[in-house]
């Protein structure tokens, strides 16, 4: 290997945040995204379920009566026109984002949206602007730097650091500017809104909205994730999104357990016993540097000092049989290291005592 990634990967090393791969079955779970405990649950295997693959891209062989039954199914639960199928939530924003903006537009992000907007945005030949984190009036001044076509990409709830987007004001922001507004919802649907549809659709934003992302490797437990949109946004992907054109589809058996865990009955239920559990966390924690302060957060974050300190807290909590990952640049800016902790539905009070107990 080439001398230069060998250093960099020392470097990781000596710092103390070199990244690798574990096991954590033992342990109390406070860092999956399986918010409402359905991937816990398992999925049920019969003959209508027997697996069989997709044999190629969705263009050539891959399509299936299973995954026409499955967009349709999501863009009635989801009250928009057409929806279109990804094999994960990162193929979903590359697709989105590199396809969509054309040379002479303009993307104006959030300066904390996920890794695969902005890996979509670098492929895209539009130009890119980052606004301050759901900061209205920085938003406002990009708009005067716009050209072309405007899209504005956010996120409904942050995954770093749990926060809410203000969407209304966004998307008044996007109409009196003539913009498209792009909201990935990953962690979101399914946590948020009254059959888990999401943030956007809570607030009545969906003829607002020119495309949603969502996810079905959280909340919904499984894995997978699809657009939603207009028929038009949905037939220019399948026309030119190469992330969807050269990629395997899902093996049909996929499509019917997505559509069986989206329209889950007891996702309401799901989501009172975790908004109960968020409230009980963040009882008592107002000394600590723990944010955001919006209670309806399933994403909690212990803010440290430094890496060290933030290595330590997240090794105590190992040996007292809580799992958690430390948080580190890039994936945050350097010196906003932190505990990221996901409360979920089956945590119990137990569980969340003994946690906040350690910090």
């Amino acid at each position: 290997m080439d001398r230069k990634l060998l250093e960099k990967l020392e470097w990781r090393r000596k710092e103390g945040t070199v990244r690798s791969l574990s096991l954590s079955k033992l342990n109390i779970d406070f860092f999956s995204n399986d918010y409402l405990g359905f991937a816990q649950d398992g999925f049920s295997t019969n003959e209508e379920f027997k697996f069989r693959g997709a044999t190629g891209s969705r263009l050539l062989s891959g399509n299936s009566e299973e995954a026409l039954s499955c967009e349709s199914f999501l863009a009635n639960h989801f009250n928009v026109e057409s929806s279109l199928v990804f094999n994960s939530g990162y193929s979903a924003n590359l697709s989105l984002l590199s396809t969509i903006p054309q040379r002479g537009d303009t993307i104006l992000y959030d300066e904390l949206v996920h890794a695969s907007i902005r890996d979509g945005i670098r492929l895209s030949f539009a130009k890119a602007i980052s606004f301050n984190h759901n900061d209205l009036g920085d938003l406002e001044a990009k708009f005067k730097l716009a050209s072309g076509s405007v899209y504005v990409v956010v996120e409904s709830l942050y995954s770093m650091n749990g926060d809410i987007s203000p969407l209304n004001d966004i998307a008044k922001k996007c109409l009196s500017n003539n913009a498209f507004l792009i909201v990935d919802e990953a962690h979101s649907v399914g946590v948020f809104g009254n059959e888990g549809q999401g943030l956007v659709q809570e607030l009545k934003l969906e003829s607002i909205v020119f495309a949603r992302v969502i996810t079905f490797g959280k909340a919904f437990g499984f894995h997978g994730a699809a657009i939603l949109g207009s028929k038009n946004l949905v037939d220019f992907l399948i026309n030119f999104a190469r992330p969807f054109i050269y990629t395997t589809g899902l093996p049909p058996s996929d499509y019917k357990l997505i559509e069986r865990l989206v329209n889950n009955k007891i996702i309401q239920s799901r989501q009172f016993d975790l908004q109960s559990k968020i409230e009980f966390f963040r009882k008592d924690l107002i000394d600590k540097h723990c944010y955001p302060s919006d209670l309806k957060s399933p994403i909690q974050i212990i803010q440290t000092e430094n890496i060290d300190l933030t290595i330590t807290l997240a090794e105590r909590m190992k040996m007292n049989g809580i799992y958690t990952k430390p948080i580190f640049s890039p994936t945050v800016p350097q010196g906003k290291e932190c505990i990221r902790i996901c409360l979920h539905s089956f945590n119990t009070k137990e569980e969340i005592t003994q946690l906040k107990s350690l910090f």
